[in-house]
């Protein structure tokens, strides 16, 4: 009995020892808490922080992704596309600027006269055409031996695919074109459109505008050498009181462009470095073609030929590099097949007995082209390159 009182007893204290106070208890339970508090603190603080670098590191990524957008740089970053020479010297032709954004850029001009890379001035080659190129094997044969001195670009209907062998020198030289109608404005869009692509590389130097029925009647020495040195661009332009001519002003253009200014010229030109930089940043005059001069007003006929006469006459020869025969009247001139192509008559073009001025000194070469020519005239014409036109 005794013991039994003994053990109930000390079991009594050891409970009411138990769930006593004592300062000990109260620390262990304080740094307990303190602890378990730190740990909701210190597990929340990572999950936020975690949070917030996801938010952050999207946010900058896609401020860097607008300015520096990975997929060009992932795509450019080869030698080719990373390089200076890409820029200044561009050999893919295909881009998607608008033509605003591409003369915008084409008419930008360095201030430093020194290039930083040792130029050889090219003359660029344009061709405008509404599908193939029947004299492609003439003008490769003119071309070869010559890279590196000269640049081709092509402009045909929107979703033509011009058909030409990989070594052929107009191989990928089709650039982005747009619709154009005969004798409207469309055709000096084509003829901008095809400066501002030339202007991109900035070894061209001189620019002549050539069709699908044009030929060389020299070899590529004796062309190259004409054009790089010489003083002047050759452009005709003209004043003609006709009803062609004067004819075509309309008096809502003034007092922009006067009558007196008004001038008349064959569309197919040539042109040096600065004036074509000039006619595709030109936007004072356009718009009045675009709007005044349409049927029987001819843009292609007169813009050009006007502006120049305004601004830049004493740069301008005011007259064509290619012969062409008007001889027979109406609206376009006379077309050479196969059986008009001998000796004499290649000769007649080359030699026609006129004169000229060449830097101011008189001269027997005045054509150094010459349209227009059916597709039948290719295969006499190339038994008659090494022996009439040396090439």
């Amino acid at each position: 009995m005794w013991n039994e009182m003994k053990l109930k007893s000390k079991a009594d204290h050891e409970e009411v020892d138990y769930f006593s106070w004592s300062p000990q208890k109260d620390r262990s339970i304080g740094r307990l808490v303190r602890f378990v508090s730190f740990l909701v603190v210190f597990t929340g603080g990572i999950v936020l922080g975690l949070s917030v670098s996801a938010h952050y590191s999207r946010y900058f990524n896609s401020q860097t992704e607008l300015f520096f957008p990975r997929t060009m740089y992932e795509a450019n970053c080869d030698k080719e596309g990373s390089s200076f020479k890409s820029f200044a010297q561009p050999t893919n032709l295909i881009h998607s600027m608008t033509d605003d954004e591409l003369n915008w850029r084409a008419s930008m001009v360095p201030k430093m006269d020194e290039y930083p890379f040792q130029r050889v001035p090219k003359v660029a080659f344009l061709f405008m055409t509404r599908g193939p190129l029947p004299f492609v094997p003439l003008w490769d044969r003119f071309f070869k031996g010559h890279k590196g001195l000269y640049s081709i670009y092509v402009h045909t209907l929107p979703d033509y695919k011009l058909n030409v062998s990989g070594t052929s020198a107009f191989y990928g030289r089709q650039i982005p074109s747009e619709e154009v109608s005969w004798g409207s404005i469309t055709l000096v869009d084509a003829e901008k459109r095809l400066l501002a692509n030339a202007l991109l590389d900035f070894s061209n130097e001189r620019f002549v505008l050539l069709s699908e029925s044009c030929i060389p009647v020299y070899n590529f020495p004796t062309v190259y050498e004409y054009l790089i040195n010489s003083a002047h661009s050759f452009v005709e332009s003209y004043d003609e009181n006709t009803r062609q001519g004067r004819g075509r002003y309309s008096w809502r253009m003034a007092p922009k462009i006067m009558l007196y200014q008004w001038r008349k010229g064959s569309e197919w030109f040539e042109l040096n470095r600065e004036l074509a930089t000039n006619i595709v940043a030109e936007h004072k005059y356009y718009p009045l073609f675009r709007k005044y001069c349409k049927p029987s007003c001819y843009p292609d006929e007169h813009y050009i030929p006007t502006y120049l006469n305004m601004f830049h006459g004493a740069l301008n020869a005011n007259r064509s590099l290619t012969w062409v025969d008007w001889s027979r009247g109406g609206s376009h001139p006379a077309r050479y097949g196969a059986p008009n192509i001998t000796v004499e008559f290649i000769q007649s073009i080359r030699n026609n007995g006129t004169f000229c001025l060449y830097n101011s000194v008189p001269t027997s070469i005045c054509f150094l082209f010459a349209r227009k020519f059916a597709p039948s005239a290719l295969a006499p014409l190339l038994n008659l390159t090494s022996t009439v036109m040396g090439f």
